[in-house]
């Protein structure tokens, strides 16, 4: 039995622990930004598009997303560009790894991060094909922000997660199968269908 000077701050506790429960499991609170992937533009810097044909339950499923898009881009005399856009609140299935669904068996590297240029300035991901050539290239949205390590983004805002709604956090994805493994990113077409995309989707209002 639990001493009654503990009662009080053991209820505290529990009270403290309850309420992240309450947010997230049973009132399911999530933070809306008006913004959707589908609204990103067929066409972009010159490349028309066409969807990839992939079962709509496959974003469910992978990447715990109700709000997705994939589609091929391509510009006369150049190689397709495939973008993939996903929004969600599990974080770390945007986050974690995002081309062991999407480009599986590519047998890519990391290749450290670049910064996109524009306004904003965005940090990009980079992953390339240990066996020929191939470009792979992402970015995270969270809440406004352009996240360079998603792991210590997660940890730092652990506080507002666990006790705010939940905000969506939007994967940017770009693969490019024929980008020469000399060529750098920057210019590049896959750099341009990422900005392209991210501007797009920026670019429509978000509540007040």
């Amino acid at each position: 039995m639990i001493s009654s000077r503990y009662a009080l701050p053991v209820l505290l506790v529990l009270v403290v622990a309850l309420i992240p429960t309450v947010i997230h499991s049973y009132l399911g609170a999530t933070l809306d930004d008006g913004r959707t992937t589908a609204a990103i533009e067929p066409v972009l810097a010159g490349f028309t598009s066409a969807p990839a044909g992939r079962n709509p339950e496959w974003g469910r499923e992978v990447f715990g997303s109700d709000d997705w898009i994939e589609r091929i881009y391509r510009r006369p005399g150049e190689a397709p560009v495939r973008l993939f856009v996903a929004r969600g609140y599990d974080q770390k299935k945007l986050y974690h790894h995002p081309e062991l669904a999407l480009s599986y068996g590519s047998n890519l590297r990391a290749d450290g991060t670049r910064t996109l240029p524009g306004e904003p300035a965005i940090p990009v991901h980079l992953l390339r094909s240990r066996e020929r050539d191939g470009l792979v290239a992402y970015a995270l949205l969270y809440d406004g922000e352009f996240i360079t390590d998603p792991i210590s983004h997660q940890i730092g805002d652990a506080f507002n997660m666990l006790f705010g709604p939940a905000r969506p956090m939007t994967l940017f994805y770009v693969a490019d199968p024929r980008m020469p493994v000399n060529q750098p990113f920057p210019g590049s077409p896959p750099a341009e269908v990422l900005r392209a995309a991210i501007d797009s989707f920026l670019s429509q209002k978000s509540p007040d």
